[in-house]
Protein backbone atom coordinates (compact mmCIF):
# COMPACT_ATOMS: atom_id res chain seq x y z
CA UNK A 1 0.00 0.00 0.00
CA UNK A 2 1.57 3.28 -0.67
CA UNK A 3 1.84 5.84 1.55
CA UNK A 4 -1.40 8.00 1.44
CA UNK A 5 -0.71 11.28 4.53
CA UNK A 6 -0.46 13.07 1.02
CA UNK A 7 -4.51 13.53 1.06
CA UNK A 8 -4.40 14.94 4.14
CA UNK A 9 -3.32 18.11 2.27
CA UNK A 10 -5.52 21.23 2.06
CA UNK A 11 -6.19 20.91 -1.68
CA UNK A 12 -8.64 17.87 -1.03
CA UNK A 13 -12.05 17.45 -0.07
CA UNK A 14 -13.79 14.53 1.70
CA UNK A 15 -15.05 13.02 -1.43
CA UNK A 16 -11.39 13.12 -2.93
CA UNK A 17 -10.01 11.18 -0.11
CA UNK A 18 -12.98 8.93 -0.41
CA UNK A 19 -12.19 8.25 -4.17
CA UNK A 20 -8.92 7.59 -3.64
CA UNK A 21 -9.34 4.69 -1.49
CA UNK A 22 -12.50 3.25 -3.66
CA UNK A 23 -10.27 3.58 -6.31
CA UNK A 24 -7.42 1.74 -4.87
CA UNK A 25 -9.97 -1.57 -3.28
CA UNK A 26 -11.42 -1.94 -6.94
CA UNK A 27 -8.09 -1.68 -8.72
CA UNK A 28 -6.49 -3.91 -6.23
CA UNK A 29 -9.48 -6.11 -6.67
CA UNK A 30 -9.86 -6.51 -10.24
CA UNK A 31 -6.59 -4.94 -12.37
CA UNK A 32 -4.73 -8.10 -12.28
CA UNK A 33 -7.37 -9.90 -14.52
CA UNK A 34 -8.57 -7.06 -16.73
CA UNK A 35 -4.72 -6.81 -17.43
CA UNK A 36 -3.84 -10.39 -17.62
CA UNK A 37 -3.75 -10.58 -21.75
CA UNK A 38 -2.69 -6.77 -22.33
CA UNK A 39 0.80 -7.90 -24.20
CA UNK A 40 -1.51 -11.16 -26.07
CA UNK A 41 -4.07 -8.56 -27.09
CA UNK A 42 -3.93 -4.62 -26.16
CA UNK A 43 -6.98 -3.66 -28.19
CA UNK A 44 -9.18 -6.30 -26.38
CA UNK A 45 -7.70 -5.20 -23.08
CA UNK A 46 -8.32 -1.53 -23.59
CA UNK A 47 -11.66 -1.94 -24.41
CA UNK A 48 -12.20 -4.32 -21.42
CA UNK A 49 -10.55 -1.53 -19.42
CA UNK A 50 -12.59 1.19 -20.67
CA UNK A 51 -15.89 -0.86 -20.30
CA UNK A 52 -14.66 -1.90 -16.71
CA UNK A 53 -14.15 1.65 -15.68
CA UNK A 54 -17.66 3.04 -16.96
CA UNK A 55 -19.77 -0.07 -15.02
CA UNK A 56 -17.63 0.31 -11.95
CA UNK A 57 -18.57 4.54 -11.98
CA UNK A 58 -15.06 6.04 -12.60
CA UNK A 59 -15.67 7.20 -16.08
CA UNK A 60 -18.09 8.98 -15.29
CA UNK A 61 -15.79 11.09 -13.28
CA UNK A 62 -14.12 12.06 -17.35
CA UNK A 63 -17.37 13.90 -18.16
CA UNK A 64 -19.25 16.85 -16.57
CA UNK A 65 -22.92 15.84 -15.62
CA UNK A 66 -24.22 17.81 -18.52
CA UNK A 67 -22.77 14.74 -20.25
CA UNK A 68 -24.27 11.68 -17.59
CA UNK A 69 -20.64 13.35 -15.57
CA UNK A 70 -20.30 12.67 -11.82
CA UNK A 71 -19.81 16.18 -11.37
CA UNK A 72 -21.11 19.63 -12.12
CA UNK A 73 -17.88 20.31 -14.31
CA UNK A 74 -14.56 18.52 -14.76
CA UNK A 75 -12.87 18.53 -11.39
CA UNK A 76 -8.95 18.47 -12.15
CA UNK A 77 -8.47 17.03 -9.10
CA UNK A 78 -10.58 14.26 -9.34
CA UNK A 79 -9.16 13.45 -12.33
CA UNK A 80 -5.15 13.74 -10.96
CA UNK A 81 -6.40 11.18 -7.88
CA UNK A 82 -7.76 8.75 -10.73
CA UNK A 83 -5.07 8.67 -13.32
CA UNK A 84 -2.53 8.62 -10.07
CA UNK A 85 -4.13 5.45 -8.68
CA UNK A 86 -4.56 3.91 -11.86
CA UNK A 87 -0.73 4.33 -13.28
CA UNK A 88 0.29 3.00 -9.73
CA UNK A 89 -1.68 0.00 -10.82
CA UNK A 90 -1.46 -0.74 -14.30
CA UNK A 91 -0.10 2.06 -16.94
CA UNK A 92 -2.71 0.84 -19.52
CA UNK A 93 -5.56 1.52 -17.04
CA UNK A 94 -4.47 5.01 -16.81
CA UNK A 95 -3.97 5.56 -20.49
CA UNK A 96 -7.56 3.64 -21.04
CA UNK A 97 -9.12 6.57 -18.64
CA UNK A 98 -7.38 9.16 -19.87
CA UNK A 99 -7.90 8.79 -23.59
CA UNK A 100 -11.95 9.10 -22.67
CA UNK A 101 -11.36 12.49 -20.94
CA UNK A 102 -9.01 13.59 -23.54
CA UNK A 103 -10.52 12.34 -26.31
CA UNK A 104 -14.01 14.28 -25.28
CA UNK A 105 -12.76 16.82 -23.39
CA UNK A 106 -13.59 19.17 -26.15
CA UNK A 107 -17.39 18.69 -26.43
CA UNK A 108 -17.48 18.53 -22.82
CA UNK A 109 -16.25 22.36 -22.58
CA UNK A 110 -17.29 23.25 -25.54
CA UNK A 111 -19.80 20.96 -27.33
CA UNK A 112 -23.11 21.56 -27.91
CA UNK A 113 -26.37 19.75 -25.60
CA UNK A 114 -26.69 17.69 -28.66
CA UNK A 115 -23.19 16.84 -28.83
CA UNK A 116 -22.67 15.96 -25.49
CA UNK A 117 -26.05 13.49 -25.41
CA UNK A 118 -24.69 12.09 -28.06
CA UNK A 119 -21.45 11.25 -26.70
CA UNK A 120 -20.52 11.98 -23.54
CA UNK A 121 -23.28 9.64 -21.80
CA UNK A 122 -22.12 6.98 -23.65
CA UNK A 123 -17.98 7.91 -22.72
CA UNK A 124 -18.82 7.97 -19.03
CA UNK A 125 -20.69 4.75 -19.15
CA UNK A 126 -17.76 2.97 -20.68
CA UNK A 127 -19.60 2.27 -24.07
CA UNK A 128 -18.01 4.77 -26.24
CA UNK A 129 -14.41 5.04 -26.65
CA UNK A 130 -12.98 8.58 -27.82
CA UNK A 131 -9.86 9.94 -29.44
CA UNK A 132 -8.30 12.76 -29.22
CA UNK A 133 -6.66 13.97 -33.07
CA UNK A 134 -3.82 16.79 -32.68
CA UNK A 135 -1.06 16.06 -33.78
CA UNK A 136 0.25 15.37 -37.84
CA UNK A 137 3.74 14.28 -39.36
CA UNK A 138 4.85 18.00 -39.00
CA UNK A 139 2.68 19.84 -36.60
CA UNK A 140 3.27 17.88 -33.51
CA UNK A 141 4.52 20.65 -30.26
CA UNK A 142 3.37 23.07 -33.02
CA UNK A 143 0.09 22.74 -33.47
CA UNK A 144 -0.36 25.77 -35.71
CA UNK A 145 1.71 24.41 -38.30
CA UNK A 146 -1.19 21.60 -39.01
CA UNK A 147 -2.56 21.23 -42.80
CA UNK A 148 -4.96 19.14 -42.27
CA UNK A 149 -8.43 20.95 -43.76
CA UNK A 150 -11.99 21.40 -43.63
CA UNK A 151 -13.84 22.98 -46.57
CA UNK A 152 -17.88 23.79 -45.55
CA UNK A 153 -19.72 22.81 -48.73
CA UNK A 154 -23.35 23.01 -48.12
CA UNK A 155 -24.82 21.19 -44.43
CA UNK A 156 -21.33 19.17 -44.78
CA UNK A 157 -17.73 19.64 -43.85
CA UNK A 158 -14.85 17.80 -45.94
CA UNK A 159 -11.96 16.82 -44.55
CA UNK A 160 -8.60 16.03 -45.94
CA UNK A 161 -5.07 15.30 -44.32
CA UNK A 162 -3.34 12.88 -41.98
CA UNK A 163 -2.96 13.24 -38.60
CA UNK A 164 -0.70 10.74 -36.43
CA UNK A 165 0.44 9.39 -32.95
CA UNK A 166 -3.34 9.42 -32.00
CA UNK A 167 -3.92 7.11 -29.26
CA UNK A 168 -6.72 4.51 -29.22
CA UNK A 169 -6.65 5.00 -33.38
CA UNK A 170 -8.45 1.64 -34.92
CA UNK A 171 -10.85 1.17 -31.54
CA UNK A 172 -12.14 4.73 -30.75
CA UNK A 173 -15.84 4.86 -31.79
CA UNK A 174 -15.41 8.79 -32.61
CA UNK A 175 -12.65 11.40 -32.92
CA UNK A 176 -12.13 15.37 -32.21
CA UNK A 177 -10.18 16.28 -34.77
CA UNK A 178 -8.28 19.99 -35.46
CA UNK A 179 -8.68 20.51 -38.94
CA UNK A 180 -7.86 24.14 -40.83
CA UNK A 181 -11.00 25.04 -42.02
CA UNK A 182 -9.99 28.77 -43.39
CA UNK A 183 -6.45 30.64 -45.04
CA UNK A 184 -5.87 32.36 -41.86
CA UNK A 185 -1.98 31.83 -40.71
CA UNK A 186 -0.69 29.92 -37.65
CA UNK A 187 -3.31 29.22 -34.60
CA UNK A 188 -6.36 31.42 -36.75
CA UNK A 189 -8.41 29.46 -39.13
CA UNK A 190 -8.34 25.87 -36.77
CA UNK A 191 -11.66 24.41 -35.87
CA UNK A 192 -12.66 21.46 -34.18
CA UNK A 193 -15.01 18.18 -35.35
CA UNK A 194 -16.27 15.04 -34.47
CA UNK A 195 -15.59 12.35 -36.76
CA UNK A 196 -16.92 8.79 -36.14
CA UNK A 197 -15.44 5.71 -36.63
CA UNK A 198 -16.49 3.84 -39.90
CA UNK A 199 -17.41 7.54 -41.92
CA UNK A 200 -16.34 7.29 -45.45
CA UNK A 201 -13.08 9.31 -46.49
CA UNK A 202 -11.84 8.21 -43.15
CA UNK A 203 -9.38 5.77 -42.25
CA UNK A 204 -6.91 3.88 -39.86
CA UNK A 205 -3.78 3.56 -42.00
CA UNK A 206 -1.26 2.66 -39.70
CA UNK A 207 -0.70 0.95 -36.26
CA UNK A 208 2.36 2.54 -34.36
CA UNK A 209 4.32 0.18 -31.80
CA UNK A 210 6.09 1.79 -28.78
CA UNK A 211 8.40 0.85 -26.24
CA UNK A 212 5.09 0.53 -24.30
CA UNK A 213 2.40 -0.75 -26.00
CA UNK A 214 -0.59 1.10 -26.31
CA UNK A 215 -3.10 1.56 -29.01
CA UNK A 216 -2.04 4.35 -31.43
CA UNK A 217 -2.08 5.27 -34.48
CA UNK A 218 -2.30 7.45 -38.28
CA UNK A 219 -5.51 8.66 -39.30
CA UNK A 220 -5.94 9.21 -43.23
CA UNK A 221 -8.97 11.65 -43.95
CA UNK A 222 -9.77 11.70 -47.94
CA UNK A 223 -12.82 13.95 -48.78
CA UNK A 224 -14.31 12.80 -45.50
CA UNK A 225 -18.08 14.15 -45.45
CA UNK A 226 -19.11 14.70 -42.14
CA UNK A 227 -22.53 16.95 -41.35
CA UNK A 228 -22.03 20.25 -40.21
CA UNK A 229 -23.53 20.02 -37.33
CA UNK A 230 -20.12 18.20 -35.75
CA UNK A 231 -18.48 21.41 -35.51
CA UNK A 232 -17.48 21.88 -32.08
CA UNK A 233 -17.67 24.93 -30.47
CA UNK A 234 -17.17 28.06 -33.21
CA UNK A 235 -15.85 27.59 -36.41
CA UNK A 236 -11.97 29.02 -36.18
CA UNK A 237 -12.00 28.68 -32.57
CA UNK A 238 -10.05 25.23 -32.56
CA UNK A 239 -6.65 26.12 -31.21
CA UNK A 240 -8.41 27.78 -28.18
CA UNK A 241 -10.57 24.64 -28.11
CA UNK A 242 -7.28 22.00 -27.81
CA UNK A 243 -5.09 24.88 -25.68
CA UNK A 244 -8.46 25.03 -22.97
CA UNK A 245 -8.12 21.29 -23.27
CA UNK A 246 -4.94 20.69 -22.67
CA UNK A 247 -5.37 23.27 -20.13
CA UNK A 248 -7.33 20.72 -17.94
CA UNK A 249 -5.44 17.35 -18.56
CA UNK A 250 -1.71 17.83 -18.64
CA UNK A 251 -1.62 17.95 -15.00
CA UNK A 252 -3.39 14.62 -14.85
CA UNK A 253 -0.39 13.81 -16.95
CA UNK A 254 1.67 14.93 -14.19
CA UNK A 255 -0.78 12.56 -11.92
CA UNK A 256 0.29 9.64 -13.93
CA UNK A 257 3.72 10.03 -13.58
CA UNK A 258 3.52 10.79 -10.02
CA UNK A 259 1.31 7.17 -9.64
CA UNK A 260 4.39 5.44 -11.53
CA UNK A 261 7.16 6.68 -9.68
CA UNK A 262 4.83 6.33 -6.06
CA UNK A 263 4.94 2.28 -7.41
CA UNK A 264 8.85 2.30 -7.93
CA UNK A 265 9.63 3.84 -4.79
CA UNK A 266 6.88 1.07 -3.04
CA UNK A 267 8.86 -1.69 -4.82
CA UNK A 268 12.12 -0.46 -3.99
CA UNK A 269 11.31 -0.01 0.07
CA UNK A 270 9.50 -3.66 -0.35
CA UNK A 271 12.62 -4.82 -2.38
CA UNK A 272 15.68 -3.77 -0.35
CA UNK A 273 14.09 -4.12 3.35
CA UNK A 274 14.52 -8.39 1.84
CA UNK A 275 17.36 -8.36 0.00
CA UNK A 276 20.16 -9.86 1.52
CA UNK A 277 23.84 -8.31 1.52
CA UNK A 278 26.99 -8.15 3.16
CA UNK A 279 25.58 -9.60 5.95
CA UNK A 280 22.78 -7.64 6.04
CA UNK A 281 19.48 -5.78 4.07
CA UNK A 282 20.40 -4.09 0.85
CA UNK A 283 18.26 -1.00 3.05
CA UNK A 284 20.69 -0.82 5.75
CA UNK A 285 23.16 0.95 3.45
CA UNK A 286 23.71 4.43 3.50
CA UNK A 287 24.21 4.78 -0.35
CA UNK A 288 20.83 3.30 -0.74
CA UNK A 289 19.09 4.85 1.77
CA UNK A 290 20.55 8.18 0.47
CA UNK A 291 19.29 7.42 -2.74
CA UNK A 292 16.04 6.61 -0.79
CA UNK A 293 15.80 10.09 0.64
CA UNK A 294 16.31 11.16 -3.01
CA UNK A 295 13.29 9.23 -4.34
CA UNK A 296 11.25 10.46 -1.77
CA UNK A 297 11.87 14.07 -2.32
CA UNK A 298 11.24 13.85 -6.10
CA UNK A 299 7.71 12.50 -5.26
CA UNK A 300 6.22 14.46 -2.58
CA UNK A 301 7.83 17.80 -4.54
CA UNK A 302 5.99 16.19 -7.60
CA UNK A 303 3.42 15.91 -5.52
CA UNK A 304 2.78 19.26 -4.39
CA UNK A 305 3.12 20.23 -8.00
CA UNK A 306 0.77 18.18 -9.16
CA UNK A 307 -1.82 19.01 -6.69
CA UNK A 308 -1.31 22.57 -6.50
CA UNK A 309 -2.07 23.20 -10.14
CA UNK A 310 -5.26 21.11 -9.71
CA UNK A 311 -6.54 23.22 -6.32
CA UNK A 312 -5.46 25.91 -8.79
CA UNK A 313 -7.56 25.01 -11.83
CA UNK A 314 -10.64 23.88 -9.53
CA UNK A 315 -10.81 26.83 -7.16
CA UNK A 316 -9.29 29.72 -8.33
CA UNK A 317 -8.45 30.42 -11.94
CA UNK A 318 -9.68 29.29 -15.58
CA UNK A 319 -6.28 28.55 -16.47
CA UNK A 320 -3.57 27.52 -15.47
CA UNK A 321 -1.36 27.40 -18.16
CA UNK A 322 2.05 27.99 -16.14
CA UNK A 323 1.05 25.65 -12.88
CA UNK A 324 0.10 22.62 -15.39
CA UNK A 325 3.97 23.17 -17.29
CA UNK A 326 5.43 23.10 -13.96
CA UNK A 327 3.45 20.29 -12.63
CA UNK A 328 4.09 18.20 -16.14
CA UNK A 329 7.71 19.00 -16.15
CA UNK A 330 8.81 18.62 -12.57
CA UNK A 331 6.42 15.44 -11.98
CA UNK A 332 7.75 13.78 -15.53
CA UNK A 333 10.88 14.14 -15.76
CA UNK A 334 11.09 13.38 -11.76
CA UNK A 335 9.17 9.77 -12.34
CA UNK A 336 12.21 8.82 -14.95
CA UNK A 337 14.48 9.50 -12.10
CA UNK A 338 13.06 7.77 -9.74
CA UNK A 339 11.86 4.71 -11.61
CA UNK A 340 15.77 4.46 -13.03
CA UNK A 341 16.95 4.99 -9.46
CA UNK A 342 14.07 1.80 -8.58
CA UNK A 343 15.65 -0.28 -11.60
CA UNK A 344 19.35 0.52 -10.57
CA UNK A 345 18.03 -1.24 -6.77
CA UNK A 346 16.70 -3.92 -7.80
CA UNK A 347 20.03 -4.92 -9.67
CA UNK A 348 19.85 -7.54 -12.55
CA UNK A 349 16.13 -7.87 -11.64
CA UNK A 350 15.31 -4.58 -12.35
CA UNK A 351 15.98 -4.84 -16.02
CA UNK A 352 14.30 -8.36 -16.39
CA UNK A 353 11.04 -8.37 -18.21
CA UNK A 354 8.32 -9.21 -15.96
CA UNK A 355 9.29 -7.13 -12.91
CA UNK A 356 7.57 -4.10 -12.03
CA UNK A 357 10.17 -1.40 -12.44
CA UNK A 358 11.12 -2.85 -15.61
CA UNK A 359 7.82 -2.02 -17.04
CA UNK A 360 7.88 1.30 -15.14
CA UNK A 361 10.94 2.31 -17.01
CA UNK A 362 9.33 1.36 -20.14
CA UNK A 363 5.65 3.33 -19.33
CA UNK A 364 7.47 6.65 -17.88
CA UNK A 365 9.34 7.23 -21.21
CA UNK A 366 6.66 8.64 -23.21
CA UNK A 367 4.75 11.09 -21.06
CA UNK A 368 8.43 13.24 -21.01
CA UNK A 369 6.97 13.72 -24.64
CA UNK A 370 3.44 13.76 -25.11
CA UNK A 371 1.03 16.47 -24.57
CA UNK A 372 3.98 18.67 -24.96
CA UNK A 373 7.75 17.73 -24.22
CA UNK A 374 9.40 18.42 -21.55
CA UNK A 375 11.30 21.12 -23.50
CA UNK A 376 8.02 22.66 -24.03
CA UNK A 377 7.18 22.97 -20.74
CA UNK A 378 10.03 25.09 -19.77
CA UNK A 379 9.67 27.19 -23.04
CA UNK A 380 5.94 28.00 -21.23
CA UNK A 381 6.89 28.40 -17.76
CA UNK A 382 9.78 31.00 -19.04
CA UNK A 383 7.34 32.99 -21.10
CA UNK A 384 4.43 33.01 -18.22
CA UNK A 385 7.03 33.91 -15.45
CA UNK A 386 8.18 36.89 -17.92
CA UNK A 387 4.73 38.06 -18.54
CA UNK A 388 4.10 38.01 -15.03
CA UNK A 389 6.59 40.19 -14.13
CA UNK A 390 6.01 43.04 -17.07
CA UNK A 391 2.56 42.95 -15.72
CA UNK A 392 3.19 43.53 -12.32
CA UNK A 393 5.88 46.38 -13.49
CA UNK A 394 3.08 48.27 -14.97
Amino acid sequence: MSETSYLGWPFFEKHHRTLASTLDTWAEAHMAELTANEHEDLDGTCIALVRALGEAGFAGYAVPASGGGNHEKLDVRTLCIIRETLARHSALADFAFAMQGLGSGPISLFGSEQQQSNYLNAVAQGQKISAFSLSEPNAGSDVAAMTCSAQREGDEWVLNGTKTWISNAGIADFYTVFARSSDAGGAKGISCFIVEAGTPGFEVTERIELVAPHPLGTLQFSDCRIPAQNLVGEEGRGFGIAMATLDVFRSTVAAAALGMARRALDETLDYTAQRDIFGGKLGDLQLVQAKIGEMALGVDASALLVYRAAWTKDCAADRVTREAAMAKYHATETAQQVIDAAVQLHGGKGVTKGYIVESLYRDIRALRIYEGASEVQTTIIARQTINNHELSQV
